[in-house]
């Protein structure tokens, strides 16, 4: 075989494997999170169970790594646990509120997360990072109460929802 030919191969055979790396991924996006269908206490217990041990083989994945990374590893697999977690628990009671305390605790996976990412940082740029998450989490939690207020229309449901807008939009200016 000629060198091109191998050298073809080998940046092929690269090319394939980086693909197939997995990707550092955000634990919860500030999006909001799909409906979680409702579910019975064994299904609760068994997402529970699943969740612990999701979490026990995430932490043990972290223990290879060192200084900082090892820190964002462990923030990641935390936040991943306590977000499937209190999915879980917001399918079971199936309430607005129960689906606004999952929210935030998405946000809040995230914002611990990203925060940990800001410690590689130093200086301003550092300074930056740690208020654009202090932002994103102000802004998640108004997001997911305005979606929890204008889920509970039993009673005055529109006033509820525009001062729960009026709130959110001032805290969002405010982290801004």
């Amino acid at each position: 075989m000629s060198k091109l030919m191998i050298a073809l191969f080998v940046t092929a055979g690269i090319g394939l494997a980086g693909c197939a790396t997995p990707r550092a991924e955000p634990v919860a996006a500030a999006k909001p999170m799909n409906p979680v269908a409702p579910m019975s206490k064994d299904a609760y217990d068994v997402a529970i169970k699943n969740a612990d041990a999701q979490y026990k083989m995430d932490k043990d994945a972290c223990s290879s790594r060192t200084g900082n990374a090892k820190d964002i590893c462990l923030a990641d697999a935390n936040g991943k646990d306590k977000v499937a977690k209190a999915d879980a628990e917001a399918g079971y009671k199936n309430t607005p509120k129960a689906r606004e305390d999952a929210r935030g605790t998405r946000a809040e996976a995230t914002y611990n997360v990203s925060k940990e990412k800001c410690d590689d940082l130093s200086g301003n740029a550092k300074d930056v990072c740690v208020k654009e998450a202090d932002a994103v989490l102000v802004k998640a939690k108004a997001d997911a109460k305005v979606d929890r207020v204008s889920a509970d229309t039993r009673q005055d449901a529109a006033a509820k929802q525009a001062d729960a807008r009026k709130d959110a939009e001032e805290a969002k200016r405010n982290a801004d």
